[in-house]
Protein backbone atom coordinates (compact mmCIF):
# COMPACT_ATOMS: atom_id res chain seq x y z
CA UNK A 1 0.00 0.00 0.00
CA UNK A 2 1.33 3.41 -0.96
CA UNK A 3 0.52 5.76 1.71
CA UNK A 4 3.12 8.33 0.36
CA UNK A 5 3.26 11.55 -1.10
CA UNK A 6 0.13 14.52 -1.78
CA UNK A 7 -3.58 12.39 -1.65
CA UNK A 8 -5.43 15.17 -2.95
CA UNK A 9 -7.39 12.23 -4.84
CA UNK A 10 -8.70 11.19 -1.47
CA UNK A 11 -12.40 11.63 -2.45
CA UNK A 12 -14.30 8.51 -1.48
CA UNK A 13 -11.46 6.11 -0.11
CA UNK A 14 -12.24 3.88 2.87
CA UNK A 15 -9.48 2.80 4.87
CA UNK A 16 -10.30 -1.32 6.33
CA UNK A 17 -9.62 -1.69 9.96
CA UNK A 18 -9.36 -5.00 10.38
CA UNK A 19 -8.24 -6.79 14.17
CA UNK A 20 -6.65 -10.24 13.81
CA UNK A 21 -6.93 -11.06 10.37
CA UNK A 22 -6.37 -9.61 6.81
CA UNK A 23 -9.03 -9.79 3.86
CA UNK A 24 -7.28 -12.51 2.14
CA UNK A 25 -10.04 -12.77 -0.63
CA UNK A 26 -9.59 -9.48 -1.29
CA UNK A 27 -5.86 -9.98 -1.77
CA UNK A 28 -6.41 -12.68 -3.75
CA UNK A 29 -8.90 -11.21 -6.11
CA UNK A 30 -6.21 -7.93 -6.57
CA UNK A 31 -3.20 -10.63 -6.97
CA UNK A 32 -5.22 -12.03 -9.80
CA UNK A 33 -6.38 -9.39 -11.33
CA UNK A 34 -2.51 -7.95 -11.46
CA UNK A 35 -1.74 -11.89 -13.20
CA UNK A 36 -4.22 -10.27 -15.89
CA UNK A 37 -2.95 -7.26 -16.74
CA UNK A 38 -5.96 -4.96 -14.68
CA UNK A 39 -5.19 -2.16 -12.69
CA UNK A 40 -7.68 -3.70 -9.67
CA UNK A 41 -9.45 -0.75 -7.28
CA UNK A 42 -7.21 0.16 -4.47
CA UNK A 43 -8.29 -1.54 -1.02
CA UNK A 44 -6.58 0.33 1.73
CA UNK A 45 -6.40 -1.96 4.77
CA UNK A 46 -4.42 -1.69 8.38
CA UNK A 47 -4.52 -4.96 10.68
CA UNK A 48 -4.08 -4.58 14.16
CA UNK A 49 -3.20 -7.75 16.83
CA UNK A 50 -3.48 -5.94 19.29
CA UNK A 51 -6.80 -4.86 20.61
CA UNK A 52 -5.34 -2.09 22.40
CA UNK A 53 -4.30 -0.50 18.95
CA UNK A 54 -8.23 -0.64 17.40
CA UNK A 55 -9.01 1.41 21.12
CA UNK A 56 -6.18 4.03 19.67
CA UNK A 57 -7.84 4.52 16.33
CA UNK A 58 -11.22 5.02 17.90
CA UNK A 59 -10.46 7.52 20.70
CA UNK A 60 -12.32 10.57 20.09
CA UNK A 61 -9.19 12.80 19.67
CA UNK A 62 -7.23 10.55 17.20
CA UNK A 63 -11.02 10.74 15.63
CA UNK A 64 -10.94 14.48 15.47
CA UNK A 65 -7.52 14.46 14.38
CA UNK A 66 -8.29 12.10 11.74
CA UNK A 67 -11.39 14.40 10.87
CA UNK A 68 -9.35 17.93 11.04
CA UNK A 69 -6.93 16.24 8.70
CA UNK A 70 -9.44 15.26 5.99
CA UNK A 71 -11.32 18.04 5.76
CA UNK A 72 -8.82 21.19 6.31
CA UNK A 73 -6.17 19.87 4.73
CA UNK A 74 -3.87 21.62 7.43
CA UNK A 75 0.02 22.68 6.20
CA UNK A 76 1.75 21.48 9.70
CA UNK A 77 1.26 20.07 13.11
CA UNK A 78 0.82 23.20 14.85
CA UNK A 79 -2.07 24.39 12.25
CA UNK A 80 -3.29 21.12 12.86
CA UNK A 81 -3.34 21.82 17.06
CA UNK A 82 -5.12 25.21 16.43
CA UNK A 83 -7.76 23.69 14.19
CA UNK A 84 -8.88 21.19 16.71
CA UNK A 85 -7.69 24.33 20.07
CA UNK A 86 -5.23 21.94 21.69
CA UNK A 87 -1.67 21.94 22.70
CA UNK A 88 0.84 21.71 19.84
CA UNK A 89 3.46 19.37 22.24
CA UNK A 90 -0.31 17.13 23.11
CA UNK A 91 -1.13 17.37 19.18
CA UNK A 92 2.57 15.93 17.60
CA UNK A 93 2.47 13.03 20.59
CA UNK A 94 -1.22 12.24 18.68
CA UNK A 95 0.04 12.31 15.65
CA UNK A 96 3.36 10.59 15.93
CA UNK A 97 1.08 7.69 17.50
CA UNK A 98 -1.36 7.90 14.65
CA UNK A 99 1.76 7.60 12.58
CA UNK A 100 2.67 4.79 13.77
CA UNK A 101 -0.70 3.06 13.29
CA UNK A 102 0.29 3.53 9.79
CA UNK A 103 -2.99 5.98 9.81
CA UNK A 104 -1.13 9.13 8.71
CA UNK A 105 1.99 10.06 7.23
CA UNK A 106 4.07 12.97 8.26
CA UNK A 107 5.39 14.37 5.41
CA UNK A 108 7.80 16.86 5.90
CA UNK A 109 7.29 19.93 4.32
CA UNK A 110 10.00 22.55 4.30
CA UNK A 111 10.64 23.43 8.39
CA UNK A 112 7.41 21.89 9.36
CA UNK A 113 5.46 18.20 8.72
CA UNK A 114 2.54 17.95 6.98
CA UNK A 115 -0.02 14.97 8.46
CA UNK A 116 -1.56 13.67 5.24
CA UNK A 117 -4.06 10.88 4.70
CA UNK A 118 -4.89 8.91 1.79
CA UNK A 119 -8.94 7.99 2.92
CA UNK A 120 -11.97 9.84 3.85
CA UNK A 121 -13.71 7.20 5.74
CA UNK A 122 -12.63 4.10 8.32
CA UNK A 123 -15.03 1.11 8.20
CA UNK A 124 -13.52 -0.89 11.39
CA UNK A 125 -14.24 -4.96 11.43
CA UNK A 126 -13.89 -6.45 14.94
CA UNK A 127 -15.06 -9.77 15.26
CA UNK A 128 -16.66 -10.50 18.88
CA UNK A 129 -15.70 -14.53 17.92
CA UNK A 130 -12.75 -16.35 17.89
CA UNK A 131 -12.45 -18.16 14.18
CA UNK A 132 -12.65 -22.04 14.29
CA UNK A 133 -9.51 -22.97 12.55
CA UNK A 134 -9.36 -26.45 10.93
CA UNK A 135 -7.64 -29.52 12.25
CA UNK A 136 -6.21 -30.37 9.12
CA UNK A 137 -4.50 -26.51 8.50
CA UNK A 138 -3.39 -26.20 12.17
CA UNK A 139 -1.15 -29.42 12.07
CA UNK A 140 0.12 -28.20 8.56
Amino acid sequence: MDTTGDTDDTADRTLHVRFREGDDEKLEETLAALDRGETPEPHLEVVYHDPADVHRVTRPKSLELLRAIVQHKPASIRETARLVDRDVSQVHRNLTELEELHLINLVDDGHAKRPDVWYTAIDIDLPLVTPVVDSDEATA
